[in-house]
């Protein structure tokens, strides 16, 4: 039987230039990878459409709790949207743990393409949104190191 693994051992990380920093408090992170398809036809063989591989992209997305992790009294080990700020206009490498006992973590670089802040009044809690488009291919070994 197949070992199923759950969501919330899926922890993504970014790293701060000395250390991969947890983001913290996630409700959900997701990622999601397309390949283009380049179509060709030709008079070779007229009626058939040959595919190949194009181009291929990922983005992930992630939704959180914002937690404060960057003033003295802050979780300053992880990142929440006030992290996420202030590295947003540059490159990040990042690493997301896949649960697998194989394939510890996957890795890429990516640039924080959407950060967005949700205050509501009242009890409600302050949550995040953020995307990361990918530059680059993911990959298996730890750029950094």
């Amino acid at each position: 039987m197949a070992t199923k693994i759950k969501g919330e051992d899926l922890i993504l990380y970014v790293h701060d230039s000395s250390a991969y920093r947890p983001v913290a408090c996630l409700t959900q992170n997701s990622l999601s990878e397309t390949t283009n398809i380049i179509e060709s036809q030709t008079k070779c063989d007229p009626g058939v459409v040959t595919r190949d591989f194009g181009t291929s992209s990922y983005e992930l997305s992630l939704e959180g709790e914002y937690i404060d992790t960057t003033s003295a009294t802050g979780d300053t080990s992880s990142a929440s949207h006030d992290y996420l700020r202030t590295i947003q206009r540059q490159k990040i490498t990042w690493r997301m743990d896949t649960g697998l006992a194989d394939t510890p973590y996957y890795y890429g670089t990516g640039i924080i393409s959407e950060l967005s802040l949700e205050a509501p009044a009242g009890d409600e809690l302050s949550t995040f949104s953020a995307s990361i488009t990918g530059d680059g291919a993911i990959v298996t070994v730890d750029p950094v190191v």
